[in-house]
């Protein structure tokens, strides 16, 4: 069986996300870092399959490329 979701979550494939954070994600019509924008920082730990290490990434990811949450 194909994963429905390889198509559209390689963004966070590349980023070491895990699946079920990458499914999230994609579930939530999050498909790069640079939607995170669109979304707050306390929105994305309300998603089924965030974990602390996944906040922990997104942060880190978000900071280096110099984009932040909607507040």
């Amino acid at each position: 069986m194909i994963d429905a979701y390889a198509a559209v979550d390689g963004a966070w494939r590349e980023i070491g996300l895990a699946a079920p954070a990458r499914r999230a994600l994609v579930d939530d019509g999050l498909f790069q870092l640079s939607d995170l924008r669109k979304t707050s920082l306390a929105a994305i730990k309300e998603l089924d399959g965030i974990d602390p290490n996944t906040i922990r990434v997104l942060v880190a990811e978000m900071k280096k490329a110099d984009l932040s949450f909607r507040k």
